[in-house]
């Protein structure tokens, strides 16, 4: 396990570096997310009787932040370090593709939950935000920080320049935190799109971490469980077999 360790420390200690970037700056754009939204629609829209609009925005926000950071760590690690050639010293010592898919992972799991606590601590000086079921918020965080590690995972290997990370980035993780119920509830929608919100993994996520915070949720915490379980079987599953085939990283 030697191995897995200094990887992971490794990664860790690449984000830790730059703390500025890599986790105050994304606090500071969900706290102003924040502080717009809530200023904008506090008293005119609620979509829980109990919960006013800044607090519900809460969970969304930290969830958004934790999934975008996590797979911008995972995905800006592996695509530099291809560029830059020093991949090499990665691939050379005796590790395993599961050693190296967990180092990875794991420290975007860890990256995510940074983010997180951050927006939430920063959110808990303005709004007034319950905890009911803290089991709920550990288990939803997790399952949505290693998916998206191993997500960005796949793209840093598939991906030859930066800009294709950032085409992944931008018209595919973006789009689907930002329809995913951040801002709203889906019942809000029209049935064409309560339809098509469920098909996004990124909602179960979303609305399970919320009912870690008020009890209340759109669909079952059990199924939304089950689907971000279920997606990261799914994403690891391919990511494991492109690194044990050692695709696009064995020249």
């Amino acid at each position: 396990m030697i191995g897995f360790r200094t990887l992971f420390y490794k990664e860790v200690l690449r984000f830790r570096k730059v703390l500025t970037q890599t986790v105050a700056a994304p606090v500071l754009t969900s706290l102003l997310y924040l502080l717009v939204f809530s200023y904008l629609l506090e008293g005119r829209m609620r979509v829980y009787d109990e919960v006013a609009y800044s607090a519900f925005l809460v969970p969304g926000l930290v969830m958004m932040s934790m999934l975008q950071n996590a797979f911008a760590n995972s995905s800006s690690s592996l695509i530099q370090s291809k560029i830059t050639g020093n991949i090499v010293f990665v691939l050379l010592p005796p590790l395993t593709y599961w050693e190296f898919f967990a180092g990875y992972v794991l420290a975007a799991v860890v990256r995510g939950a940074a983010v997180g606590l951050g927006v939430l601590a920063a959110a808990w000086i303005f709004v007034d935000l319950p905890l009911r079921h803290p089991a709920w918020i550990l288990g939803f965080a997790f399952a949505a920080s290693a998916l998206l590690g191993a997500l960005g995972l796949i793209a840093g290997v598939a991906a030859d320049k930066i800009d294709q990370v950032a085409a992944f980035q931008n018209f595919l993780i973006m789009p689907m935190t930002f329809l995913s119920g951040v801002f709203y509830s889906i019942h809000s929608l029209p049935p064409f799109w309560q339809d098509v919100s469920h098909l996004n993994p990124f909602f179960s996520m979303i609305d399970g971490l919320r009912v870690g915070f008020f009890g209340r949720s759109d669909v079952s915490p059990l199924a939304s469980m089950g689907v971000a379980f279920a997606s990261l079987g799914i994403v690891s599953g391919i990511a494991l077999a492109m690194l044990k085939s050692g695709y696009k990283l064995r020249f």
